[in-house]
């Protein structure tokens, strides 16, 4: 999987190596999410079945995806970045 969060393939956040590939930003915007790296990898707990789960959560997703878009800002403008999504996530 290609992440510009992640080199290793454990849950980005309890670093459990029994994980899945989430798209940071889903639906319409998973191809993009796939292109660009916009993934993490993350277990059961913080995929779908947890409190905290992104799938669950608001406020996790949300994390992820004010993150995301950080770490591609530090190479690219954030025009770009929301040319690319659609929607400035640091400003919500």
């Amino acid at each position: 999987m290609n992440s510009i969060l992640q080199t290793e393939k454990e849950c980005f956040f309890c670093g459990n190596p029994v994980c899945y590939d989430h798209h940071i930003y889903g639906g319409s915007n998973r191809k993009v999410s796939e292109k660009h790296g916009f993934k993490v990898w993350l277990c059961l707990n913080h995929h779908t079945n947890g409190h905290y789960a992104v799938h669950n959560n608001k406020e996790t997703s949300d994390y992820l995806k004010k993150l995301c878009q950080e770490k591609y800002e530090q190479e690219h403008s954030r025009e770009s970045f929301v040319k690319l999504i659609g929607k400035n996530y640091l400003e919500v």
